[in-house]
């Protein structure tokens, strides 16, 4: 037969032993709770990581800085040059003007010296003067040659409205628009012309 008494205990006794078991069962159910607490811990510890990495930042921006100032005083340096370059080819055009314009005047000095040296000879014959005149005229054509200036005498050349200047249309046995006359003669520098000749162009004869 039971004792009452030891019924009486079994009740409560359970409930402690499920106690007892559930606390030796709490251990495995707080795996939640560990993983709330390495959360708290990774978030306690990025404000350093964070600011570990602001360094870098940092150091990239600097970079950039550099290379920007870099890039700029490459600019400067090549717009200085540019300039310098512009200026230089400008002095080299001013120059070359100036010596070529020099260089002429060096040639007509002869022909000067010649037209004076034969004014201030007295009693000359026809024939010193002749001779003096085509030397002076010889001096003249070695300096315009010299300075690349050509003659442009189109006698029984066709007419060429952009050398020649017509004055006027003659009756002649010549082609029509041929130069049967010059009148003067014109002149070139280095192939562009600063005085056409003027010339008289035959035309074709009345039938």
């Amino acid at each position: 037969m039971q004792d009452p008494n030891q019924a009486s205990q079994n009740p409560t006794d359970q409930p402690a032993e499920q106690a007892a078991q559930g606390g030796a069962q709490q251990p495995a159910q707080r795996g939640p709770e560990l993983d709330l607490q390495a959360a708290a811990a990774a978030a306690d510890t990025a404000p350093e990581n964070g600011i570990d990495s602001m360094p870098s930042l940092e150091e990239a921006l600097r970079q950039a800085e550099l290379k920007a100032a870099e890039h700029h005083d490459a600019w400067l340096r090549a717009k200085a040059e540019t300039e310098n370059l512009r200026r230089r080819a400008q002095d080299d055009i001013a120059k070359a003007s100036k010596f070529a314009a020099e260089k002429f005047a060096t040639a007509m000095l002869p022909v000067k010296d010649s037209l004076e040296a034969a004014l201030a000879t007295e009693n000359q014959t026809v024939e010193k003067m002749r001779e003096g005149v085509e030397l002076t005229l010889r001096q003249l054509i070695s300096a315009f040659e010299g300075a690349k200036l050509t003659e442009e005498n189109p006698l029984g050349q066709k007419f060429d409205p952009n050398k020649h200047q017509a004055i006027s249309m003659v009756e002649a046995d010549a082609e029509p628009n041929t130069v049967v006359t010059v009148l003067q003669k014109g002149y070139l520098l280095s192939e562009r012309v600063i005085r056409p000749a003027m010339v008289m162009v035959s035309k074709g004869k009345a039938q």
